[in-house]
């Protein structure tokens, strides 16, 4: 459609001059805020039945209207789609299609509705449907976690702080703390659902709908959970956009927290694991090399999500109240942090579900120093107190250091000298599988202990 830009927009009355094409092109927001046509013709067809039971319209012209936006969401969805370019944003152009395949009395879906409360619910509803994917990518995530887990307990590793070699531990017992890690995502992400379904259409432009429509009708119509009470609140607040790429910061910093495991774990230096050929790639230059870039791209997204959060939130934090252009901002953030999630969490899943563990690799790097504390532990049992037991552990460390051998080659003479309640039975503490087993409190490493975690993990995951 040719023309006069200014008399064709949605506010255009006011305006007798044309719009300066670079400030059409600087406004417009369809390249991006196209991907809610679904949310906004559903939004649509919710308000015209809402103009009917207060008398705007008759049930005749609703039903035009409902046909004309479920024609207009089927050219959608097939791609025919025609975009003109006075097309500001999804609404604008819905909108207009709209007239064009009903006439004018497409013209009065916009009673008592302004783009402020449209863009608001649209952007809430599309999120509603997101979410709902990307809860089911995380939880199928943390299913194969737990499953790999479950079958994988016998596997003995260092664990470590610092990065330094601590205690014995189950290979499964650092895959589930890093499934608990992401369990808690899945609880933050379900508790941020209502936040989410607060219903801002029939706030008008920030005063409120003058025709009294029924908003409990509207909520319950589009599935919201509640509705927003305030309606300066409710077209100005994107609290809710903010929250999600603050959880998706959180999820994706797990998610680099694992790929830096996983990345240090599948190196010559340890070899703990291999990555699949499937998440792996080569290098140009030195044909032995297999690079673990699926992870470190899940690594290095979480700097990129992260950003989007800071950058919104930046443009948020300074804005007077109810709806200012500003709050543009949020779409591309928001979408492409959705974007970014919901592509990282499958391939997640898939280098977990693919890797191959090494555990001769694993329990070779297992040292007797990591049972050090287990050599504290046996004087703690005849009565020492651990303070003591610790320095004296420290001096059989020592020692062992000084002669160049193991803690296990030291002879029980050796030790009666270190302390005189060190027994003939000492060299017992030496024993990687009896040291795990021994953690037996909750929280521990112990086959038990990952029985009790993976029933726990299961059970909030439904089973």
């Amino acid at each position: 459609m040719a023309g006069n830009p200014a008399k064709q927009k949605l506010w255009g009355g006011r305006f007798t001059g044309e719009t300066d094409p670079l400030m059409h092109a600087f406004n417009q927001s369809l390249k991006y805020d196209q991907r809610m046509h679904a949310a906004d013709i559903r939004g649509s067809i919710a308000y015209a039945k809402a103009l009917t039971l207060v008398g705007i319209l008759t049930k005749e012209e609703e039903t035009k209207i409902v046909q004309g936006l479920t024609a207009v969401g089927k050219e959608w969805e097939s791609g025919q789609f025609q975009v003109q370019p006075d097309d500001e944003d999804i609404h604008t152009a819905n909108e207009r299609r709209l007239s064009e395949l009903i006439g004018p009395l497409g013209g009065k879906l916009h009673t008592g509705r302004s783009r402020n409360d449209q863009v608001a619910t649209d952007l809430r509803l599309w999120l509603l449907g997101q979410v709902s994917e990307i809860e089911a990518g995380l939880v199928s995530l943390i299913r194969v976690m737990v499953d790999r887990a479950d079958k994988e307990r016998d596997h003995l590793m260092p664990g470590y702080t610092h990065l330094q070699r601590g205690q014995p531990i189950r290979w499964s017992h650092l895959l589930l703390s890093h499934a608990f890690s992401f369990t808690t995502d899945l609880e933050r992400l379900r508790q941020l659902i209502p936040r989410i379904s607060v219903l801002p259409l029939g706030s008008g432009a920030l005063a409120g709908n003058p025709f009294a429509v029924d908003r409990h009708f509207l909520a319950k119509e589009l599935g919201f959970q509640s509705l927003a009470e305030n309606s300066l609140w409710g077209v100005g607040d994107r609290d809710f956009v903010i929250e999600f790429m603050m959880w998706a910061s959180l999820t994706t910093t797990h998610l680099s927290r694992i790929s830096e495991d996983f990345i240090i774990y599948s190196s010559a230096e340890f070899g703990f694991i291999t990555l699949s050929d499937a998440y792996s790639t080569g290098s140009s230059m030195m044909p032995q090399k297999k690079n673990p870039d699926s992870l470190e791209l899940l690594r290095g997204k979480a700097g990129r999500v992260f950003g989007q959060m800071a950058g919104f939130l930046m443009s948020y934090k300074g804005l007077p109240s109810t709806y200012n252009k500003d709050l543009q901002e949020d779409k591309e953030s928001l979408f492409d942090t959705v974007d970014t999630i919901s592509s990282c969490l499958p391939i997640a899943e898939g280098v977990i579900a693919t890797l191959n563990v090494h555990p001769q690799k694993m329990r070779q790097a297992l040292t007797m120093d990591v049972l050090a504390t287990d050599l504290a532990d046996y004087l703690v049992r005849k009565g020492v107190p651990f303070r003591e037991t610790h320095h004296i552990s420290g001096r059989a460390v020592a020692l062992a250091e000084s002669r160049k051998c193991q803690l296990n080659e030291l002879t029980v003479t050796d030790y009666k000298d270190l302390h005189p309640d060190f027994g003939d039975d000492v060299h017992g503490v030496f024993d990687f599988e009896a040291s795990v087993e021994r953690r037996q409190a909750i929280g521990g490493p112990s086959r038990a202990m990952i029985d009790r975690q993976v029933a726990v993990l299961r059970e909030k995951l439904g089973g």
